[in-house]
């Protein structure tokens, strides 16, 4: 078995490390679309797209004083200036404090940006003379004109539980997936920023062991379904005069800002009340604070997270691109700030994913989107009026696209169920330039049988509801035989496991031991439409857990599968709901290992739990009737269920609580508690990998 690990573990570090070596690191493309720069041994080196030939070193840190090493970088709008990014601490999921230094590529320079602590967020001026930072929950902005820096203060109320200035608190962190709560205007004179007031908000608390002889004790602010949220005002900061106006946002107690962003010289402000089911956005004056709608939006259900690019204003100043679902499915609409709504730019019984660049002098778009296929993703290119759509990659797998400035070029990173990544550079009218990577050796291995690929199925609920799925099938697969199966599923709202794309992990070595793995996408997962992934609003964790017990007795219905050995794993999410099959597909399921896992939404956080089931005080059924904890006395089979103490995400208590109900209805089980080690485990993973496979083998 140890042998086993090792060799997967050797094998995705030299995965890593020939992409490391081939994908090319930092990429970040110029402002003229014509040349990207890319990090190399310590250097920041800038290349042609045309030719991949080096033009230049722009920054090699081995050539300066104090020695750095950065983790990343960037470049001030203008290009004359880079930020250093040194010395990170991670404190949740996107957030982190660090050294900021900039280099001044004109006079060669590099100093940093403050010598008075870390800090956290540091951006450019859109003109680039200046820049802003967060240190202790404070904002300031600092002058770079002069020969000396020169900090400025701009809030001084910042203080660590009570006060945030410029970043969000952990619910907004972890739910909007944003760790900067501030926006440069484009003219550089006003820093828009979002004051968060956690004081209400209640504490959670965590013991750190660390090997010290007292633990600690962490306290952070984490609000819980049903509890109080934090106020959050925008308020707007004027450089000349050092003075802040806060914005007309109305109501602040009770209700969400999910975004900020400039719109010309005004700001915008998406505002979302407590169910998330009602959105304004709003057009704020920095000047006066005075506001005005400018869209709105209601559903039935709840509106999808707000995201960077749920609103995208075009360079008129007056529209502006919005995802919404208005037609079943997440497509673009193309908006007015003075007329109001314009017309649809995509649609169609497909999902738009992402978007990637807007081209507003030719009026033009570039996105990704599900056309081909619910499991695909390909480019295209549109206009601004919704006719000459385009597709620009095959159709015959999953693209990513990584865009030059003004899509003058791009690189694909494609991949299907048995094509491993290729890297290819594209022109922007999708004909290829040059392959950059063709992952040789992986081909090989999969041409040869030596990984499991996917083998694509589909097979009715109990409903008569169509569900995708795939299987990975033992190198010696033989039909006439019977298998052990494991299923592995996340099955989380708007998630997807199933689709066309390379992919390997733990559970695909399982195949070298003779076990079939399979994985299911049931009602709730995404990029089907709005219904198929809303219909699980106000009863999370039912019709899914449904589904995947229709899957169970579907593969044991299959003439090569051992309908008495089924297990089911699953992490955070995906913990709750092996937990919730286990005891309520008894029958169907023999082992289940649940890591992280929710185990009550009454002690999960407010954004993510409310959107998908309302409040528990409106609705206590739909939170009570599918909590684990609440059907324990049902277990059967044989049940893992592993934990991190230092989970910020899912906190223990979900485990802990899961254990005095088992350990109430006389039940057994194991369990694997990992001190101090957060939601993804940290450097504990491999020995619960370990654990998990070696779990399998013994039981399934």
């Amino acid at each position: 078995m140890k042998k086993l690990l090792i060799t997967v573990a050797a094998s995705l570090t030299a995965i890593a490390s020939t992409a490391q070596s081939n994908l090319l690191s930092g990429v970040t493309s110029m402002g003229d679309g014509e040349h990207y720069a890319v990090v190399e041994n310590g250097a920041i080196k800038l290349y042609d797209y045309a030719t991949s030939t080096m033009q230049e070193t722009v920054f090699d840190a081995s050539e300066h004083s104090p020695a750095i090493r950065f983790t990343s970088y960037f470049f001030s709008p203008d290009e004359s200036k880079i930020m250093l990014v040194t010395d990170i601490e991670p404190i949740y999921r996107h957030s982190f404090k660090a050294q900021y230094y900039v280099f001044d590529r004109v006079d060669g320079s590099l100093r940093p940006l403050s010598s008075n602590g870390s800090q956290q967020v540091a951006t450019f001026s859109p003109d680039g003379t200046k820049a802003a930072f967060v240190r202790d929950n404070d904002l300031y902005w600092v002058d770079m004109a002069a020969d000396k820096f020169v900090e400025h203060r701009i809030t001084d109320d910042g203080r660590f539980n009570y006060v945030l200035n410029g970043i969000p608190d952990w619910v907004y962190e972890e739910e909007y997936s944003f760790a900067r709560a501030y926006e440069w205007s484009p003219a550089s004179d006003y820093i828009a920023y979002m004051r968060t007031d956690e004081e209400r908000v209640r504490e959670y608390n965590m013991n750190m062991f660390d090997g010290k002889l007292y633990p600690t004790v962490y306290k952070f602010k984490y609000p819980k379904a049903g509890q109080m949220n934090s106020i959050v005002t925008v308020h707007a900061y004027d450089i000349a005069s050092g003075k802040s106006v806060e914005m007309e946002t109305g109501d602040s107690s009770d209700r969400y800002i999910p975004r900020i962003m400039w719109a010309g010289d005004k700001i915008a402000v998406a505002d979302l009340n407590r169910l998330q089911n009602d959105l304004d956005l709003l057009l704020c004056d920095p000047a006066t604070g005075e506001s005005r709608v400018i869209y709105h939006e209601e559903d039935d259900r709840y509106i999808d997270r707000i995201g960077d690019n749920t609103f995208t204003f075009l360079s008129d100043g007056d529209r502006f691109l919005v995802f919404n679902e208005s037609t079943g499915y997440r497509h673009l609409h193309l908006y007015s700030k003075s007329r109001g709504y314009i017309g649809p730019v995509t649609s169609g019984d497909y999902e738009v994913t992402d978007l990637l660049g807007v081209d507003d002098k030719k009026g033009v778009i570039y996105y990704m989107s599900t056309e081909a296929s619910p499991l695909k993703r390909d480019l295209y290119t549109v206009k601004l009026n919704g006719k000459g759509k385009k597709r620009l990659t095959g159709g015959d797998g999953t693209y990513s696209i990584v865009p030059s400035k003004g899509f003058n070029y791009y690189i694909s990173y494609f991949s299907s169920a048995d094509t491993p990544t290729v890297v290819t550079l594209c022109k922007g009218d999708g004909k290829p330039v040059r392959r950059l990577y063709e992952n040789t050796s992986l081909k090989q291995a999969a041409a040869e049988g030596r990984i499991p690929l996917k083998k694509f199925f589909t097979f009715e609920n109990e409903t008569g509801l169509q569900l995708n799925g795939y299987m990975l099938l033992p190198q010696d697969f033989d039909s006439t035989k019977t298998y052990p199966v494991l299923m592995t599923q996340y099955s989380g709202p708007g998630s997807q496991r199933v689709a066309d794309k390379w992919g390997t992990d733990w559970e695909s070595e399982l195949t070298a031991h003779g076990y079939i793995v399979a994985c299911v996408d049931g009602r709730g997962t995404g990029f089907r439409g709005e219904e198929f992934r809303k219909c699980t609003y106000g009863n999370l964790g039912r019709l899914e857990v449904e589904d995947q017990i229709a899957a169970a007795r579907y593969l044991g219905s299959l003439p090569y599968v051992d309908p008495s050995r089924i297990g089911i794993y699953g992490w955070s999410f995906g913990g709750f709901m092996a937990l919730n099959c286990i005891l309520k597909g008894n029958d169907v399921f023999k082992m289940a290992i649940a890591v992280a896992p929710v185990t009550n939404w009454r002690y999960y956080d407010t954004i993510y739990t409310e959107l998908y089931n309302g409040l528990p005080q409106d609705n206590p059924e739909g939170y009570d009737q599918n909590s684990p904890i609440n059907f324990a006395d049902r277990l059967k089979g044989k049940l893992l269920l592993a934990h991190g103490t230092g989970d910020d995400n899912v906190h223990i208590q979900n485990s802990y609580q899961m254990i005095e109900a088992l350990t109430a209805a006389d039940k057994p089980f194991d369990m694997a508690i990992y001190p101090d080690q957060n939601h993804s485990m940290g450097r504990d993973r491999v020995h619960l990998i370990d654990k998990c496979m070696q779990y399998v083998i013994d039981n399934l």
